[in-house]
């Protein structure tokens, strides 16, 4: 029997609840633990892989470059995920594999592929297109089901309707090329639960997108003969407190540094004893010196803005790529990267979707700003929704045998 798996962003096991869904299209759907850190690209290496953080290295959306003194968020290539893959051993036996808007996808040891990349232009805007492997499907797609609406993927214009672009483009990939596990990203449930927040009219609308998408996975699985398996990653819990602000602490207390251009202040990472790479709510901090390691950490404590404030020691998260101190949020907050407190400094990027080399997660990219041309908002307030903490997530399967703690069977 050939098996789609679908990942679901944000679909957690008490907002199905409370909305007396958790039956829908024939699945009933269970609760089930999230990984640490609760983040999109550590949940799909967790899957992937079947290890933790420590082990894969995907430790949150981005990643800290240290000889490079750098950051980069939404990196997608696959050596960025380490460890064996739990297809190895059924594709060895000659079965097929299929990713599709997968996280570090591009160069994956499977059969197909399909992973957003657009094409930047010098002279401003983008070219929308599609990774594909086979390379030539980019075309046939583009064709079949038109160009793939990255606008409407992330930023302002983000839609849960997207999902339904997805589904599109994995059956005309499929129909091309037959595969016996598909696995498919659907982003369609993560949108409006950060605007707005996880119990929003708003978010209802997106479950009803969400029920929509499902049922054509569904009549695709009767059709195919296929069994369907449906995971969340995390499950996104409401904003009541306001962000926290480490990069802005450490400033002022003088581990972190700035370069002043044209009024704005743009991060020094060449200078700076410490920062904080922030992604919803925990936030990696990255310390220069280890004789500074003990005095950063009390700062962070002493400011009772955090959940927890932990070293790195042999905790999941433990990798070499991670900070040398996590801090973890209050719930109900999250952590924010900006590390100026008059918006006057703001470097130019901020008000920008720029989501590859913001040095953390801005949510506000799903808003409007005020600034012409079209910009990004810069109010932190308006972001009602987060997540990264360990929560319950909700799967279904109509593998009889599914095990949601072990990706592994799947490939039995």
């Amino acid at each position: 029997m050939k098996k789609v798996i679908v990942i679901a962003a944000g679909l957690g096991f008490e907002d199905l609840d409370r909305r007396h869904l958790l039956k829908m299209e024939g699945l009933e759907f269970k609760a089930g633990k999230s990984v640490f850190p609760a983040l999109t690209c550590v949940a799909q290496a967790s899957l992937r892989t079947g290890s933790m953080s420590r082990e894969h290295g995907i430790v949150s959306n981005g990643f800290y470059f240290r000889d490079l003194k750098k950051t980069l968020f939404w990196e997608q290539s696959s050596s960025l995920v380490e460890g064996e893959r739990v297809w190895k051993n059924f594709r060895a036996s000659g079965k097929k594999v299929g990713m599709y808007f997968w996280q570090q996808s591009m160069g994956e040891d499977v059969d197909t592929i399909i992973s957003p990349a657009p094409v930047h232009k010098h002279d401003g805007g983008m070219v929308m297109s599609n990774y594909t492997k086979p390379t030539g499907m980019s075309d046939i797609l583009s064709k079949v089901c038109g160009n793939f609406p990255l606008y409407r993927y992330w930023g302002p214009l983000a839609s849960a309707k997207v999902g339904r672009k997805v589904i599109e483009n994995f059956i005309a990939m499929t129909e091309a090329h037959e595969m016996d596990v598909s696995l498919i990203y659907l982003p369609t449930l993560d949108y409006e639960a950060q605007r707005f927040g996880p119990a929003s009219k708003a978010a209802d609308k997106a479950i009803l997108e969400f029920r929509h998408q499902l049922a054509s996975l569904a009549a695709y699985c009767s059709r195919t003969g296929s069994s369907l398996t449906v995971i969340g990653d995390y499950a996104i819990g409401e904003v009541v407190h306001p962000p926290a602000f480490p990069n802005t602490l450490l400033r002022k207390r003088g581990f972190l540094n700035v370069r002043k251009i044209k009024g704005g202040a743009y991060l020094d990472l060449c200078s700076s004893r410490a920062f904080a790479m922030c992604d919803h709510e925990i936030a990696h901090v990255y310390v220069s010196d280890p004789s500074d390691i003990e005095k950063v950490m009390k700062i962070f404590v002493e400011s009772g803005e955090y959940e927890s404030v932990e070293l790195k020691r042999d905790q999941p998260w433990a990798h070499k790529r991670a900070g040398e101190i996590l801090l973890c949020a209050k719930k109900g907050s999250w952590c924010s990267y900006p590390w100026w407190e008059d918006n006057d400094e703001a470097p130019d990027y901020a008000s920008h979707v720029d989501i590859h080399s913001k040095p953390g997660y801005d949510p506000c990219e799903l808003f409007f700003g005020s600034i012409i041309p079209p910009s990004t908002s810069l109010d932190q307030s308006r972001i009602k929704g987060t997540h990264g903490r360990e929560s319950l997530v909700a799967w279904a399967s109509t593998e009889r045998d599914f095990d949601y703690c072990d990706m592994a069977k799947i490939f039995q």
